[in-house]
């Protein structure tokens, strides 16, 4: 009896709450997830730099795969989550746990075949994701765990973001965060106290995934969420299937764009040597970390944005983004200043190698100024994702990672040689800018009236 009261609750909390007040109750446990996963991203580059620099360069080979499976399970928990939000806005419970169990177990078979697949070719995939002679031992073995672990990458991520788009990123957090501080403690003990090495950071990232996965498994089960898992509700329609992919695809591109810019850095780099390998890699952590403020406030804004335009309350879509865009400003603002003014020391705070710190160091530079110009960029791109416009959404998911760094990547090295790797991503992050606002702007005139029901 208690879940129509519950379920109207929410309803009326996603439509009536004041946009400043909801978005910040949902985008602060988001940002914290974000901040923990990335902390644990950047404890595995802490302790695995002790093990040298040809160590630290396996971190950004890896780094690469990770982006693979997150990629997958961000499609099909972005494609799932936003027709569940808008499903619920519409009131209309039944489709959303057919889309949830869709999403979820697609992604379990996906990340279980991409496992598979790896581990029969574990070592030309190191090379081919840009791997040397010299990173390779470091890189199987870390690999090797993150490929068994496959189906848990994807699957935690269907689980996070249904819960994030049911409006419980509390929720959500607790799963990762429970994750992430997991691993922060069983790095050291692996590596050093087990003598594992590069493995040993593979063993922990991947039990810390596992606990993850229970942990955001169990709100469903406990019946914490409006919409329900079973392989019972696995549609029976390639409509709903298509649907989920097509409203995903903006994340499949962006963390898979990731994974392959990530791959042509690692073989532009390794011109250089391990020590450019490391530095970059260093950097992209870095970097990523204060990404992760913008991406948080996204996506604490993509079940508002959802939401409020199933159940035609526009205004709502209109306010938050800017909302939104201005707070992204300010956090991401404040990071990229510290990353600025104590670039050099962050960098030589994960690899002490000097040639390490004087690659790294102009590059974080670079990156940090170019972080100012994120959130308005993430901002659109989510938006347009999460209200169902998956052509615009996939075009500014593969600006930042594809259509831009790619060709930049490819040619400035080529003319400046060491700085052109430095200064692709800044310059792809400016572009990105420059052609996401008109397509935002131009949208939110188009938005019509509010339309109220009683």
């Amino acid at each position: 009896m208690r879940q129509p009261a519950t379920a109207e609750d929410k309803y009326r909390q996603m439509t009536q709450t004041p946009i400043p007040r909801l978005i910040l109750r949902l985008g602060i446990p988001t940002i914290a997830s974000m901040l923990i996963t990335n902390v644990y991203n950047m404890t595995d580059t802490y302790f695995v730099g002790r093990l040298g620099k040809s160590a630290s360069g396996a971190i950004g080979i890896v780094y690469s795969l990770m982006a693979i499976f997150q990629a997958f399970g961000f499609m099909f928990g972005h494609g799932a989550g936003s027709n569940i939000s808008r499903r619920l806005g519409q009131q209309d419970h039944e489709s959303a746990s057919r889309f949830a169990s869709t999403g979820f177990f697609l992604s379990l078979a996906l990340g279980f075949l991409i496992g598979v697949v790896g581990l029969l070719a574990l070592t030309p995939l190191m090379y081919l994701l840009g791997s040397t002679d010299t990173i390779l031992p470091y890189a199987r073995d870390y690999g090797l765990w993150i490929l068994l672990a496959g189906p848990l990458f994807t699957g935690s991520c269907v689980l996070n973001n249904i819960l994030r788009y049911e409006g419980m990123s509390f929720q959500a957090m607790i799963g990762l965060v429970a994750g992430g501080v997991l691993n922060m403690a069983m790095d050291p003990i692996f590596i050093f106290v087990f003598h594992l090495g590069t493995g040993g950071a593979g063993i922990s990232t991947a039990l810390s995934q596992a606990a993850s996965f229970f942990i955001l498994l169990y709100m469903f089960l406990a019946g914490k969420t409006e919409s329900k898992l079973s392989l019972r509700r696995f549609t029976r329609r390639i409509q709903d299937v298509w649907l989920i992919i097509a409203t995903g695809l903006p994340s499949l591109l962006r963390q898979g764009l990731t994974s392959l810019s990530g791959l042509v850095l690692n073989h532009q780099a390794a011109v250089y040597g391990d020590a450019a390998v490391a530095a970059m890699s260093i950097v992209n952590r870095i970097s990523g970390f204060i990404f992760s403020l913008g991406l948080g406030m996204g996506q604490g804004y993509q079940p508002v944005a959802a939401f409020n335009y199933g159940a035609a309350r526009y205004s709502r879509v209109r306010k938050g983004f800017w909302f939104t865009a201005l707070a992204g400003e300010v956090l991401l603002g404040v990071a990229a200043a510290g990353c600025f003014f104590f670039a050099r020391p962050m960098i030589a705070l994960f690899q002490s190698d000097a040639e390490v710190v004087a690659i790294g160091t102009p590059a974080l530079l670079y990156q940090s100024v170019a972080c100012l110009f994120l959130p308005l960029s993430v901002c659109a791109n989510m938006m347009f994702q999460s209200v169902g416009c998956a052509g615009r959404a996939s075009l500014l998911s593969s600006m930042r990672s594809g259509l831009f760094f790619l060709p930049l990547i490819a040619v400035l090295p080529g003319i400046w040689g060491l700085l052109g790797i430095q200064l692709a991503q800044p310059i792809s992050d400016v572009v990105s800018f420059a052609l996401s606002m008109p397509l935002a702007l131009q949208f939110m005139r188009t938005l019509p009236k509010d339309r109220l029901t009683a």
